[in-house]
C-alpha cells in the first residue's frame, strides 16, 4: 500500500510539473518591426497550388496560415489561419485595418498578438487545458458598431450577436467546448448590450486537448453566408503571465506565502481602491472581483499554485501563490 500511494505520489507530481511548466503562447518571441504584422504575404511558406501555406510557434503552441495567390500575386491574401501583429490603431474602421485588436495593443498590455480567421486551429506541442485571452479584432467591431458596405449596424431590436466557440480536441476526437460572446445585443434591457472591446479571458482548463479550432458565427447572414467580419485576436495561450503588468511588485504584498487557510493582502500603491481575482494554475478563475479585501479564505482550495490578480486605477499586478 505505501508503494502504491508512492507512486500515486510520484504521477500527481509528475502530471502537476508538466501542467505548470507550460511556456505560454505570447508571441512576443515572435520579430516585428513597430506598428506592423506579418501575414503570409512574404511568401516564404511552402507552395501548393498558388497557396503559401507556413507555420509558426510561441511557447509550446504551433499555428498555421495560408496565403492566397491563385489568382495571381498582386491579387494575394491571407485566407486561412493566423496572422501575428502589433497594431495599435483601434479607430479606423475597414479591412484596410484588419490586423488591428479593438483593445489596441496585446493582453496584459504586451505588443503582440496574433488575428485569427473563422476554423483557424492551435496546436499543442503536448497535450494540456485549454485557457487564453480574447478580443475583437477592430475591423469587426467596427463594423457591428457602425454597420459597413457589407454588414449590418447590431441593434437590441434584431437581437444580434457574434460568437466565438472553442472546440478542443485529443487525437481527432471533441473533448469539449465552449462559446464566448463578442458581441450581445439580446439583452431584455438594452443597456446591457455590448460589443467586446478589452481582453477577456477564455478556457477550458480542466480537460487534456491536443488541439482548439475556433469557430465564429454571427446573426448577420446573407446570402453569402455570415456577414459580420470573421475575425478574432487571441494572446496569452497558457498559462497567466507574470512580470507582463504595470504595477510594481511592491505595491500590493501577500502573506503568509505558501498559505494553508487564509491569505492577507497589504495595498501600498498610491491608489485607495482595487480588485483581487484569482486564478488556479490552469487560468480558471477561483476567486473573481473581490473589492478591497484584507484577506480571503482559502481552505477550500486545493493544494497547488494559484495566481492573485490585483487591479487599480494604474494598472494590474500578477503574483504567484502557493497554496498548502
Amino acid at each position: 500500500m505505501k508503494k502504491i500511494n508512492f507512486l500515486f505520489t510520484l504521477l500527481l507530481v509528475f502530471i502537476s510539473f508538466n501542467l505548470i511548466a507550460q511556456n505560454p503562447a505570447d508571441f512576443e518571441n515572435l520579430a516585428l518591426s513597430a506598428e506592423s504584422y506579418w501575414d503570409g504575404s512574404d511568401q516564404t511558406g511552402q507552395h501548393n497550388n498558388g497557396l503559401f501555406n507556413s507555420t509558426f510557434s510561441s511557447g509550446d503552441y504551433t499555428f498555421s496560415n495560408t496565403y492566397d495567390t491563385t489568382y495571381g500575386a498582386i491579387y494575394g491574401y491571407w485566407s486561412k489561419g493566423w496572422a501575428y501583429s502589433n497594431i495599435t490603431d483601434s479607430v479606423t474602421s475597414g479591412s484596410g485595418n484588419l490586423y488591428s485588436a479593438k483593445a489596441g495593443k496585446g493582453a496584459f498590455d504586451s505588443p503582440n498578438y496574433v488575428v485569427g480567421t473563422n476554423n483557424s486551429t492551435v496546436v499543442f506541442n503536448q497535450p494540456q487545458g485549454f485557457t487564453a485571452m480574447i478580443t475583437n479584432s477592430t475591423y469587426a467591431a467596427n463594423s457591428m458598431r457602425d454597420g459597413d458596405m457589407f454588414a449590418k449596424k447590431f441593434t437590441n431590436a434584431d437581437q444580434d450577436y457574434f460568437k466565438l466557440t472553442a472546440f478542443g480536441y485529443y487525437s481527432g476526437a471533441l473533448v469539449d467546448s465552449t462559446t464566448f460572446l463578442l458581441a450581445d445585443f439580446t439583452h431584455q434591457d438594452s443597456t446591457n448590450d455590448y460589443i467586446v472591446n478589452d481582453w477577456q479571458y477564455i478556457g477550458m482548463p480542466n480537460s487534456l486537448f491536443d488541439s482548439v479550432q475556433f469557430k465564429l458565427v454571427s446573426s448577420d447572414v446573407g446570402q453569402f453566408g455570415m456577414n459580420t467580419p470573421a475575425y478574432f485576436c487571441l494572446d496569452n495561450v497558457g498559462p497567466l503571465p507574470l512580470g507582463l503588468t504595470s504595477l510594481t511588485n511592491n505595491e500590493f504584498s501577500v502573506y503568509p506565502n505558501p498559505a494553508r487557510d487564509v491569505i492577507y493582502f497589504e495595498n501600498n500603491s498610491s491608489s485607495s481602491n482595487f480588485s483581487l481575482t484569482i486564478f488556479d494554475c490552469f487560468g480558471k478563475i477561483v476567486l473573481e472581483n473581490r473589492i478591497n479585501p484584507n484577506s480571503v479564505d482559502v481552505s477550500h482550495l486545493p493544494r497547488g499554485l494559484y495566481y492573485a490578480r490585483f487591479t487599480n486605477d494604474n494598472g494590474e499586478l500578477v503574483k504567484k501563490i502557493i497554496k498548502n
